[in-house]
C-alpha cells in the first residue's frame, strides 16, 4: 500500500470517527444522589454524574430552570462530575438531568433524577384497619391521613422487600385528607414495616416529614409472655401506669397492643434476673383513652416472628364520671371464720354495673349488673363461708355499659376482718358456674362461694368480665 493511500485511509477513518461522535453516539451518563434521592430538610446531598473517560466538563440541568443549572470539571480519572448541595431546601427539590463534554461534543442527557426534600409539611398519621395485629395470611388496610389538606401520599414498605405506592388523597370533613391501601396476605416470613409521606400535586418532590413507622404484627405460636401491672387493675385518672410484659423464653423485644387501638409500641427486653426477660410500657398519666383490654407479644430482634399473645389484661380507669357509690357489709366488718357475709354496693345515680375490688388483689374486680330497689341501684356480693383469706380492704365502683373500662369514683374503703384459721382445700374442689351467679374461688387456700345477688354476665359486648373476675 502506498504512503498516500495509507494517509487517505487514516484521514477517512479519523473523519468517520469524528462524524460518528458528532452524531451524538456518546453513551448517556449515569446520575445518582448520595446518601439518597429523598433528603430531609437542611441535610447535605451530593449529585453524581458518571460518563466516559476523558470528559472535559459535566453539566447539570434542573427542569424548569435555565440551563445549565450547574457545571463542574471532571474528577480523576476524568469520568465523573460532582455537584454538592450543602443544605437541602425546597428550591433544590425537582427533576435533574446531567450530560458531559468529551472532547468537543456533548453526550446525551442522562435519565431523570427525582430529588425530594422532606419535612416541609407536618408528618401524617399512619394506621392499620382494623388493627396492626394481623393473623397469618390475613389482610389489612393501611390509612395515611393529614389535617393539612395534602392531596397525595407516598406509602413505603421498608426492609428487605422494599416497595412504594403513590396514592391519591380523598377529602374528608373539616379539611382532613386520607388515602387507603390494602395489604396482604400478611405472613410472618419477613417484617412488614411502613411509613408514609404527604405532598401536594403541584409540588410532587416536596414532601412532609415521614409518619411514625408502623409495623404489622403477626402473632405466632411460641411461648406466650405474661402481662401485668404493679398498680393493680384499677387505676385512678391522672395516676401513672406501667404495664410489664415478662417471659422466661428470653425474648429481646416486646410489643404491646390495646384492643381496638392503633398504637403498637415496642420496647427492648431486659433481664431483671437470670432466665427472665421483661419490658416496661409506661402509659401514664392515665386518661380515658388508657381504659381497655391489652395483650403483649415477645420477639427476637433478628427475626420477624412474634410469640403467641399474652392472656388479656383489662385496665379500668376510675374517676371518669361523678358518681361515688357506697359500700356496706352485713352482718358487720368483723366476723368469725365460717360466717356468711354480704357486701352491698349502692348508688342513687343511674348505673348499669357495679364492680367490687379487693386492695392488692392481682385479679380483676368482680362485676355485677345493677338492680333498682328502694330508690337505689345496687348489687349484693355474698361470701359464704368466709375464711381469714377474705380479710382485707374493699372498694366498689359503678360503670356504664357504653364503656365498661371507665369507672366512677371509688367508694369509701371498707375493712373486713375475719377471725379464725382457714381450712385447707384441694385445687380440684374449685368450680364455677357464671350462669348461676356463683363462683367458687381460692382465697389463699380457703374455700368460699361468692353468691352474686345481681345479674351476672358479660356487658356491652365485652365477654370475659364474668368468667375470669375473681377477687384475688
Amino acid at each position: 500500500m502506498t504512503p498516500s493511500l495509507t494517509a487517505l485511509l487514516c484521514l477517512g477513518l479519523r473523519v468517520g470517527l469524528r462524524t460518528h461522535v458528532q452524531a451524538g453516539t456518546l453513551p448517556k451518563p449515569t446520575i445518582w444522589a448520595e446518601p439518597g434521592s429523598v433528603i430531609p430538610w437542611g441535610s447535605p446531598v451530593t449529585i453524581w454524574c458518571q460518563g466516559t473517560l476523558g470528559a472535559r466538563e459535566f453539566r447539570l440541568d434542573k427542569e424548569g430552570s435555565s440551563a445549565p443549572w450547574d457545571r463542574q470539571p471532571p474528577l480523576e480519572p476524568r469520568d465523573k462530575g460532582k455537584f454538592s448541595i450543602p443544605h437541602m431546601t425546597q428550591p433544590y427539590a425537582g427533576r435533574y438531568h446531567c450530560y458531559y463534554l468529551s472532547p468537543t461534543v456533548w453526550s446525551e442527557r442522562s435519565d431523570p433524577l427525582e430529588l425530594v426534600v422532606t419535612g416541609v409539611h407536618n408528618k401524617p398519621t399512619l394506621s392499620a384497619l382494623p388493627s396492626p395485629v394481623v393473623t397469618s395470611g390475613g389482610n389489612v388496610t393501611l390509612r395515611c391521613g393529614s389535617w393539612q389538606g395534602l392531596d397525595g401520599f407516598i406509602l413505603t414498605k421498608e426492609g428487605e422487600h422494599k416497595s412504594s405506592w403513590t396514592l391519591d388523597a380523598q377529602r374528608r370533613p373539616y379539611g382532613q385528607t386520607q388515602a387507603l391501601h390494602p395489604v396482604g396476605p400478611v405472613t410472618p416470613s419477613h417484617r412488614w414495616t411502613f411509613r408514609c409521606h404527604g405532598f401536594n400535586r403541584d409540588k410532587p418532590q416536596v414532601w412532609s416529614a415521614p409518619s411514625d413507622p408502623l409495623e404489622l404484627l403477626v402473632p405466632g405460636v411460641s411461648g406466650k409472655p405474661s402481662l401485668l401491672t404493679p398498680q393493680g387493675p384499677v387505676v385512678a385518672s391522672g395516676q401513672s401506669l406501667t404495664l410489664q410484659c415478662r417471659s422466661d423464653v428470653g425474648y429481646d423485644r416486646f410489643a404491646l397492643s390495646q384492643e381496638g387501638g392503633q398504637a403498637l409500641p415496642q420496647r427492648p427486653g431486659r433481664q431483671p434476673q437470670a432466665g427472665l426477660s421483661q419490658a416496661d410500657f409506661p402509659l401514664g398519666p392515665v386518661t380515658s383513652t388508657h381504659g381497655g383490654r391489652y395483650r403483649c407479644y415477645g420477639g427476637h430482634s433478628l427475626s420477624s416472628a412474634w410469640s403467641a399473645p399474652s392472656d388479656p389484661l383489662d385496665v379500668l380507669v376510675a374517676g371518669w364520671f361523678p358518681d361515688t357509690p357506697s359500700l356496706s357489709v352485713q352482718p358487720g366488718p368483723v366476723v368469725a371464720s365460717g360466717e356468711n357475709v354480704t357486701l352491698l354496693c349502692q348508688s342513687g345515680s343511674r348505673t348499669d354495673t357495679f364492680l367490687l375490688s379487693k386492695e392488692e388483689a392481682a385479679r380483676p374486680p368482680l362485676r355485677l349488673r345493677s338492680k333498682y330497689r328502694g330508690r337505689h341501684f345496687q348489687a349484693e356480693f355474698s361470701m359464704s363461708p368466709v375464711t381469714s383469706a377474705h380479710s382485707g380492704t374493699y372498694r366498689c365502683y359503678s360503670s356504664l355499659s357504653s364503656n365498661p373500662y371507665l369507672l366512677s369514683h371509688a367508694s369509701a374503703p371498707l375493712e373486713l376482718v375475719v377471725s379464725g384459721a382457714a381450712d385447707a382445700i384441694h385445687p380440684s374442689q374449685n368450680t364455677s358456674d357464671p350462669t348461676r351467679g356463683e363462683i367458687t374461688q381460692i382465697w389463699g387456700w380457703a374455700p368460699s362461694v361468692m353468691s352474686c345477688q345481681g345479674e351476672a354476665g358479660s356487658l356491652g359486648g365485652h365477654p370475659g368480665f364474668w368468667g375470669d373476675s375473681d377477687l384475688l
